[in-house]
């Protein structure tokens, strides 16, 4: 079955790359799905951003990554020829602001919520995550837990 378009969550990124976490390998089989120039993957700026401020912080893995080795891990990662930046538009913005009338979070909730209104302001209406909880309240789009 061929892997549908959509957006991989920063905790795809995350268990791929930390070998101790028992989400390890199924996230490493989707990550390398991206090595097909057929499939069609997104992250964003801001997946990058989470995804490398967790993997260098001590106190959220294990075995944290240098800061040199999580920069090369993103170049890496952005070298896969199935996986490509989802831009994040100006009307992003304007979709954030919907999105928060409806869903008026607080704290880090925000950052999904941008996400969400990154993705919408693209028509990309799925995401591969493991924390499907945080997108349940989006009816629109299609949460796949690996």
């Amino acid at each position: 079955m061929p892997l549908e378009p959509g957006v991989i969550d920063a905790n795809i990124l995350i268990y791929a790359v930390n070998t101790d976490a028992p989400q390890h390998a199924v996230s490493r089989r989707l990550l390398e799905a991206a090595l097909e120039p057929t499939v069609t993957l997104y992250v964003t700026p801001q997946i990058l951003c989470e995804f490398y401020s967790v993997i260098t912080n001590p106190k959220r893995i294990a075995t944290a990554f240098t800061a040199a080795q999580a920069k090369q891990i993103i170049i890496d990662l952005l070298e896969l020829p199935g996986l490509r930046i989802l831009a994040t538009p100006a009307q992003a913005a304007l979709k954030l602001t919907e999105l928060l009338k409806r869903h008026p979070v607080t704290g880090a909730g925000i950052f999904d919520l941008q996400i969400v209104a990154t993705m919408q302001a693209n028509n990309v209406l799925r995401v591969y995550t493991f924390n499907s909880a945080d997108f349940q309240i989006f009816p629109d789009l299609q949460v796949i837990a690996p």
